[in-house]
């Protein structure tokens, strides 16, 4: 999947810059860097992105890895001072929702599902096509960079682990561009709705949202949580600062941070 030649138009049309580099280490690396370096040359919805990244992090400090021109990493600076910071836990569950509306978008009238599992992974037919990791920026508290990689046009057999996906391996193409410009798009107007509702998720409808998106509510799972302990029950729904609600027995654990399997 080279870089369009055409490059990322409709994407430039919502973010202020579209920096696009051939290959790199990490897009969240550089766009931290960029920011502590020049915050001003980083205004809210700037991004770097690469299909060819080579030291990718995931959450828990995962590393993220993919063959050179088989994955989307695209990493977005964001402006969350009109957030309360009480409420900024949200600000990875709105990444990965918004990501969820833009591949729903790319699949419609295809036959395959999108989810999106507790807190931000994005799932195709049940399997990962996406992971997201935000980050604070060192020094400058109200910016935060949110990274994400999409399997594009991975093949069957370069996908890491049984459980993942992409667009190619379901036999489908994807329209880079579009989307990203949804994406963008979506998660501008969430974030801006978190805001205006000063911080309350449920009165902006974005509690609301994740719940309708989220296949982990309703699931059995089992939930690896930090520290080594494990945690198996029915996720019943999200609380009021976006944390995984577990019921098992009569005993219900609010999870604010884990790994989550959905137990079949």
């Amino acid at each position: 999947m080279p870089i369009p030649a055409a490059g990322y138009p409709r994407s430039a049309a919502v973010s202020p810059r579209v920096q696009v580099v051939e290959a790199t280490g990490s897009t969240n690396a550089d766009v931290v860097a960029g920011v502590i370096a020049d915050p001003a040359a980083w205004p809210h919805l700037s991004l770097e992105l690469t299909t060819d990244q080579r030291h990718g992090r995931g959450r828990l400090d995962r590393t993220w890895t993919a063959p050179a021109g088989t994955a989307l990493a695209v990493s977005v600076a964001v402006g969350v001072a009109a957030i309360p910071v009480v409420s900024r836990g949200w600000i990875p569950l709105i990444a990965g929702a918004a990501m969820t509306r833009a591949m729903a978008a790319q699949v419609l009238g295809t036959g395959h599902s999108v989810g999106l599992k507790w807190p931000n992974d994005v799932l195709i037919d049940g399997a990962k096509i996406c992971g997201i990791l935000a980050e604070a920026v060192a020094g400058h508290p109200d910016v935060v960079v949110i990274g994400s990689g999409v399997n594009t046009t991975m093949s069957q057999a370069d996908l890491p682990v049984a459980t993942a996906t992409s667009f190619a391996a379901l036999g489908l193409e994807v329209d880079d561009d579009a989307l990203l410009a949804a994406y963008l798009t979506a998660l501008d107007e969430q974030l801006t709705a978190l805001a205006a509702a000063g911080g309350d998720a449920a009165a902006a409808g974005i509690l609301g949202e994740m719940e309708a998106l989220c296949t982990t509510i309703g699931s059995d799972v089992r939930v690896a949580l930090p520290g080594g302990a494990t945690l198996e029950g029915r996720a019943q729904r999200l609380d009021p600062d976006g944390r995984l609600v577990v019921v098992a027995g009569e005993v219900e654990t609010a999870v604010g941070a884990g790994d989550v399997v959905h137990v079949r």
